[in-house]
């Protein structure tokens, strides 16, 4: 390899290893990460490998299995932690790197040679390195598996397209396969849409046919994805029509959609998905358009060593980049994680543009906007590893309660519904209460179990009813941590303080209640 292929590689490991570290640093914070990891967690203490489970007694419909499946047998192979609910994203991170860079190097003249080696590590390092593929890399979450999906269907069909091996007629199909399994029949609709915008303007009917084995690789589609779906109807009723219906029209065409079983609708105005698609590529997206207008003001060559074996093949990767962002131009209930499934194909075409001269060093500059994001997000990550406080978890909160010397059969409750970080770190031993339900117990005065009680700070009065009883055992951005003995009546009548300050532990080291 040359020297510039030298300085890509480590480049490329360094920021992959660098991700992979930051997984084991940061607590979960509410709510999307420690949602879908207790679910997992729940998957594997369970056994119950078809549905997903919300909460006690409520499936979760909102999203296929596959993400929960790989976090849950993470779980069960490393133990229930950080690390081992967001490796499953960063392997599928992994793939993702492997398919750009293979896309990029099947986009040369030569794929075999240094050269395309060469772009193709520059290409997968530029998606590595943007602001959103640097994130989901080390996040749990779902979006990285159905872009595992797209990607690998997209860039099988442009490997094919380019005179690859037959392998990945196949694995287009597998692509499919893995995106219905990953979050359900978008995938066919993020592959679809470029596929056949490229093959409607080019009139490239005839290519698409005879490029794969359509009827077989439909077939092993249907094979690998479909008997989840029959099993997961069958299991819980109603599950494909919430899921078909309401989860793929209702939420993107409904304004405000109400039936959302798991949370809240997002709405924003209609294109924001396009300012989402800017900052997710960031800084690589403005860094291309730079270059665009650079190569047009000195007459430049557009693209450097842009093979098009198949005709057009250059507009199939254009519209692969920005078909999540025009499917989803007239949604409002939409997050910036939905532009992700196109950034491999941003990052292809920004490494043409970009692409330094072979045979030189990397520049300065180059090497620089490579660090950008990952340099911040680790600066980022270590700031907020040492005041976890900032951030909406229940780590530390549900640590200091398992810790409470001589407690051990205190049980943590929040008032109102638990955040699901509190649930994660509790193992799902953490109950919710209503505020008047505790005030009637407070009144009764005849509690023969300790309670630790996370009351939200937003509620003052019942904070200044609980300080008369106790002090304040900890707390965190959200909720303050007492801990109540056990009393009577006939103990509470004669207590004249009527105050005992709770027992615990200042210097026991937390650990960790989940190995």
């Amino acid at each position: 390899m040359t020297r510039i292929s030298n300085t890509l590689l480590w480049l490329l490991v360094s920021v992959l290893a660098a991700r992979l570290g930051l997984s084991a640093l940061l607590p979960f914070a509410d709510t999307t990460e420690p949602r879908y990891a207790e679910m997992a967690r729940i998957m594997a203490e369970t056994g119950d490998w078809i549905t997903p489970w919300f909460d006690i007694g409520v499936p979760f419909w909102g999203k296929p299995p596959l993400s929960f499946w790989t976090q849950a047998l993470s779980f069960k192979l490393f133990g229930v932690s950080e690390f081992a609910g967001r490796l499953p994203s960063w392997l599928a991170n992994v793939g993702i790197v492997w398919l750009v860079y293979n896309l990029r190097r099947y986009l040369h003249p030569d794929p075999l040679g240094h050269g395309a080696k060469t772009q193709g590590l520059w290409a997968a390092l530029i998606y590595a390195t943007t602001a959103l593929g640097f994130l989901s890399a080390g996040t749990v979450m779902t979006d990285s598996f159905l872009a595992l999906g797209t990607s690998l269907t997209l860039v099988s069909l442009i490997v094919r397209l380019q005179g690859g091996p037959p392998l990945w007629s196949w694995l287009f199909f597998i692509g499919l396969a893995t995106g219905l399994l990953a979050k359900g029949p978008l995938v066919l609709v993020l592959t679809g849409l470029p596929v056949f915008l490229w093959a409607l303007a080019f009139n490239r009917w005839q290519t698409l046919w005879h490029s794969l084995p359509w009827v077989r690789g439909l077939a092993l589609t249907l094979l690998i994805s479909a008997p989840w779906y029959v099993l997961a109807e069958l299991k819980t009723p109603g599950f494909l029509d919430y899921f078909i219906v309401g989860e793929h029209i209702k939420r993107f065409v409904v304004s405000g959609w109400q039936g959302d079983l798991y949370g809240s609708a997002h709405d924003f105005p209609r294109g924001t998905i396009w300012v989402y698609l800017v900052l997710a590529s960031m800084p690589w997206g403005l860094v291309a358009v730079a270059g665009v207008l650079r190569n047009h003001w000195r007459d430049a060559p557009k693209l450097q060593q842009w093979h098009t074996g198949e005709q057009h093949v250059s507009a199939l990767v254009i519209l692969a980049a920005v078909a999540p962002a025009v499917f989803f131009t007239l949604a409002g209930n939409i997050l910036w994680t939905y532009v992700l499934p196109g950034l491999p194909f941003v990052a292809a075409l920004s490494s043409g543009l970009l692409m330094p001269d072979i045979g030189r060093r990397l520049k300065r500059s180059s090497v620089a906007a490579t660090l950008f994001i990952p340099v911040l997000g680790s600066l980022a990550s270590g700031w907020v590893s040492l005041h976890p406080e900032l951030l909406r978890t229940e780590r530390e909160l549900v640590m200091t309660a398992s810790h409470l010397s001589d407690k051990p059969s205190a049980r943590l409750v929040y008032t109102g519904e638990p955040p699901f970080s509190a649930r994660f770190y509790s193992a799902g031993r953490v109950d919710g209460i209503e505020v008047e339900a505790l005030r009637r117990e407070l009144a009764d005065g005849n509690r023969t179990l300790p309670i630790a009680v996370a009351v939200d700070k937003d509620q003052r009065d019942l904070l200044d009813q609980l300080e008369q009883i106790a002090d304040p055992v900890d707390q965190n951005r959200r909720y303050i941590l007492f801990l109540l003995e056990p009393v009577t009546k006939s103990a509470a009548l004669s207590n004249d303080s009527g105050r005992t300050p709770p027992a615990f532990n200042y210097t026991e080291e937390h650990k960790q209640p989940l190995s």
